[in-house]
Order: structure tokens, then sequence, then C-alpha cells
């Protein structure tokens, strides 16, 4: 579990091919930057732009991970070298900051807009519509692994396709700590709905079957 509050912006320094062929994944080499690997153990899981992955070899201030090809294809930011936020498991001595995450990417997201708003950032998204019933106004979302809530929501057809728009105000803090500020209009994004919600939804659809 992890909270969404990103510890560190570290960089994807290389992405190797793992053997399989066209089918198999890629191994990501990774500068922690100020994450520090001290208590970090190979198999321990650290989230990386909100995705949970494994440590599978450590040195120094680096480690490494292997991405599936399923992953690579359900994830954005994973597969090039690059700026990521970092974040280690979560463990029951820590405060829980943002909310409970679970670093599984339900869904990719389309940044709309992203401007400055007085001292802050309005980031709109689109959202892919099955995600659409989780979304909700002051209710929590997962950006690239940066827990945020939803400021406004509204549901839209845009060329034939449905999709849930929703914005974020983002304070200077966010932007300054976070790999947030490289968004741009058309960039994709990691999301990661409310886990409560999930269940939420999981029992009422239970109870009307």
């Amino acid at each position: 579990m992890f909270t969404g509050i990103v510890a560190a912006v570290g960089n994807i320094t290389s992405v190797s091919p793992l053997a399989g062929g066209l089918d198999a994944g890629v191994r990501l080499e990774i500068d922690a930057g100020g994450l520090p690997l001290a208590d970090v153990a190979l198999g321990d899981s650290i989230a990386i732009n909100g995705a949970c992955m494994t440590v599978v070899e450590k040195g120094g201030n680096a480690f490494a991970v292997d991405v599936s090809r399923e992953s690579l294809n359900k994830t954005a930011g994973l597969d090039a070298v690059g700026e990521v936020n970092l974040e280690k498991a979560l463990t029951l001595a820590e405060r829980l900051g943002g909310h409970l995450v679970s670093g599984h990417v339900d869904g990719l997201g389309t940044v709309h807009s992203f401007q400055p708003v007085g001292e802050s950032h309005e980031l709109v998204i689109d959202a892919p519509q099955e995600l659409a019933k989780f979304l909700a106004y002051k209710g929590s979302v997962v950006v690239n692994g940066v827990s945020l809530t939803v400021n406004r929501v509204e549901d839209l057809a845009l060329d034939g396709n449905k999709v849930c728009r929703f914005s974020i105000n983002l304070i200077p803090h966010t932007i300054e700590v976070t790999t947030l500020k490289h968004l741009r209009a058309g960039s994709k994004v990691n999301l990661e709905i409310d886990l409560i919600a999930r269940y939420v939804e999981r029992m009422l659809s239970a109870t009307k079957a």
C-alpha cells in the first residue's frame, strides 16, 4: 500500500528489453534521487509514477525493476528515460498523508489543459468513461502516483466517445516536488481511483444482481 505522497523524484536512466521477444517487458534502471534506499530490500515494492513495482536489483543510490509487457500496455511513462515520481511502500508506523493507494493503475487519462490560475495551476484531465462512476467532487484520485482532490467533474461526449473530464488544483509545492510540472495538453497520465469507491461500487452492483 501507498499514500500518494511522492517521496522523491527519481530518474529512469536506462530501459533494457527482457528476453522473450516482442511480448517481453523491460528492465528499468532508476536513479532514486532523494529517496533513501537503506531500508529497501530485494523484493520490496516502490511506486513508480503510481505503478507498484518490485525491486529486483539495488546498488548505491539506484535500483532496478522489471516491467511486464502488460504493465507497459496499461501505463504511461515507464518505457523511456526521464523523471518519475517515487514512493516506498507504506508501513504501519507512518502517517497517512494522502489516501490509501494500491499502486494499481486503473486507466490512462489524457491531459486536456494545464495552466496557471493565480498562484496555483489547474490540471484538467479526460478519463475513460468506465472510471467516471469513481470520480466525484472533493473525492480522491491518483495521477502519476500523486494523491489529489477532484475540484470539478463532468461527463462529456467528444467525437462520439464518452469521457469523464475532471479538474484538479495543484499548489506550488506539488508542482515543485513532483513530475506533474512537465505535463502538457495531450500528455498521458496514470490514474488510480479511490480504493473505498471501488469497494462501494462493487457492493452496490452485487446487491442489484
